[in-house]
């Protein structure tokens, strides 16, 4: 996985922004949603970070955006894709659990 951090900083404000997501995700509002509306919108949300990390690369490339810009959307796409992954590998575990489970 990651063994240093190269920017804590933008590291940081990447988590706390989506803690926020997280927040307006799960809400008040969603308590009447089904668990797979609120999987879909979380989805939604990660492939738009995803891009805006791969759009921030590309003005990098171009000479468009500062470097300070381009780190914290590339930090903010890591660290969503290292979620969505760790999300996975729970939910595979826990699928594999269910099949164990006796009848």
């Amino acid at each position: 996985m990651v063994d240093k951090i190269a920017n804590p900083a933008a590291a940081a404000n990447a988590y706390a922004n989506m803690a926020k997501g997280m927040d307006a995700v799960i809400s008040k509002k969603d308590e009447g949603n089904s668990f797979g509306d609120i999987m879909k919108t979380m989805a939604q949300k990660t492939v738009g970070t995803i891009r805006s990390g791969e759009e921030a690369y590309a003005k990098a490339v171009a000479g468009e955006a500062s470097l300070p810009e381009v780190v914290q959307a590339i930090t903010a796409s890591e660290i969503t894709l290292q979620t969505v992954m760790a999300v996975r590998d729970k939910m595979v575990g826990a699928y594999q659990e269910i099949l164990r489970m006796p009848v």
